[in-house]
């Protein structure tokens, strides 16, 4: 993804719980789909009766929808991009007109919602990341996938789901329960593209330094502040701090994992918060602490461009976010420090784990669609092997979902990207989403980074987990 792009697609996260109607709000208003009792609609799981899947039989054949129209709700995105080109070599092969509809990122996710509840069927694919699973599949807007990939008739023999990686996969399925992992009952969305949260480095100036990235925790909070010279304007390390989901999501909730803390604990049907724990509670001081004394100055305000930002200028030393933020810093002429940048997993935790969280742009189908054959027709197209090379190859396609994807076109793009791979290849395994699900994600992670900026204010840090903690409890329970 690029500069301008990348900024585009954070101001569409920070907005996503206004679009929500969850920004700055406590926990009383809560949309009613947050709440326990709503309805599961048209189906949670792959084994739910009554699929439209079942209705095509047949050999398969890609003209099985020739002369249908569909509606694709899309925001602008390097992926939507890279795809654009190809959709007239989707129409020749299916005769079916995709009309995609292009929303500003700042009001997406406002218009995906409005869309999805009135239920009008106006849009029958849409683009989604596997948090909004949580909230709209459970009232039955999302239609289950399960039984479209698992139909011959309906799914191309070459199609191969299981080649996109499992943590992908596993991300975008969940059985709407709590206290349920992802991975369980229903597939709501097909992984489109993804990232996985690691460091970024600036190699000319740890070369010049004599440094090699950290393997600890602890090391990359001493890395990072020797690396910190204020009065020339470098700082060590650049992560996310505003008061947004979007803070908890990446480097934080990757190394939170790692250092053995989790956010909840399930028994009996309900989750308890544990983001009290000592774990999480030594790691969130240690964290603040470092944003404090090796972070940028101006930390509570910042988002996802503005730490690649000073990573390509030169103003960081390290980012700890999304591989594919960084990765167009390093295009030639794309920054300051293009051609200087490496890449490296990030510190094992003290076991040894390299769990990383992810975010994915995903398709999704309109449980309300009219077109449903068509509509899948194109996701499995627009998820496919073929189409997902072609993609790649235009440049700005980081990272595919797909395991033949990545060793084919897109490792050839990665000659100058010092340990961009051997990264990926070292954390992939253990990459998915380390969040529990629960249906006031949103409102939750907004919170605990507002807890977080109270610490990095002075809070005292064991006092603002239990508070955080007791409030996290009560919301994600609510409702019945």
């Amino acid at each position: 993804m690029n500069a301008s792009s990348s900024h585009g697609r954070d101001h569409s996260r920070r907005s996503i719980l206004k679009s929500l109607g969850l920004a700055g709000a406590g926990i009383g208003s809560v949309p009613l789909l947050g709440a326990c009792g709503v309805g599961t609609g048209t189906g949670t799981s792959s084994t739910t009766a009554g699929s439209a899947a079942d209705e095509v039989s047949g050999a398969f054949d890609w003209k099985k929808a020739s002369g249908t129209t569909i509606n694709v709700l899309q925001t602008p995105h390097p992926y939507q991009q890279s795809f654009q080109p190809l959709l007239g070599e989707f129409t020749e092969l299916t005769g079916i007109e995709v009309k995609p509809e292009l929303v500003p990122e700042a009001d997406y996710f406002t218009r995906l919602n409005t869309e999805l509840q009135g239920q009008g069927g106006n849009y029958d694919v849409f683009m989604t990341g596997a948090y909004f699973i949580w909230t709209y599949g459970p009232p039955g807007w999302m239609e289950d996938l399960g039984p479209w990939i698992q139909n011959e008739s309906a799914t191309n023999g070459d199609y191969d789901f299981e080649d996109i990686y499992e943590g992908l996969r596993k991300a975008t399925q969940w059985d709407f329960t709590t206290g349920s992992p992802i991975g369980t009952g229903g597939q709501w969305a097909l992984p489109w593209g993804f990232e996985t949260n690691v460091i970024a480095y600036n190699k000319r100036l740890f070369d010049e330094r004599g440094v090699q990235p950290a393997e600890t925790f602890d090391e990359l909070v001493q890395l990072a502040t020797d690396l910190t010279d204020r009065s020339s304007g470098r700082y060590g390390i650049a992560f996310r701090g505003s008061k947004s989901w979007a803070t908890i999501h990446p480097g934080y909730m990757t190394q939170y994992t790692r250092e053995g803390a989790k956010d909840y604990t399930s028994s009996g049907g309900e989750l308890t918060a544990a983001m009290n724990s000592p774990e999480a509670v030594a790691f969130t001081q240690k964290w603040a602490d470092l944003a404090k004394n090796a972070g940028p100055a101006n930390w509570t305000s910042y988002e996802y461009p503005d730490c690649t930002r000073d990573l390509g200028n030169g103003s960081a030393a390290m980012v700890f976010d999304a591989d594919s933020a960084t990765y167009p810093q390093n295009q030639p002429g794309a920054s300051a420090e293009a051609g200087n940048l490496a890449w490296h997993p990030g510190p094992a935790g003290p076991d040894g784990s390299y769990a990383t969280n992810l975010w994915t742009w995903s398709w999704g189908m309109n449980s309300a669609s009219k077109k449903k054959l068509a509509a899948w027709l194109f996701m499995q197209w627009a998820t496919g092997k073929e189409a997902m090379n072609k993609a790649v190859q235009q440049g700005a396609f980081a990272d595919p979902v797909r395991q033949s994807v990545f060793n084919d076109s897109f490792v050839q793009t990665l000659d100058t990207f010092p340990g961009y791979q051997e990264t990926f290849e070292k954390v992939i395994d253990s990459t998915t989403i380390q969040f529990t699900p629960q249906q006031a994600f949103f409102q939750t992670t907004e919170d605990w980074a507002t807890s977080l900026q109270n610490i990095y204010n002075g809070a005292d840090a064991q006092s603002e987990m239990d508070a955080l903690a007791d409030r996290s409890t009560t919301a994600v329970n609510q409702g019945g």
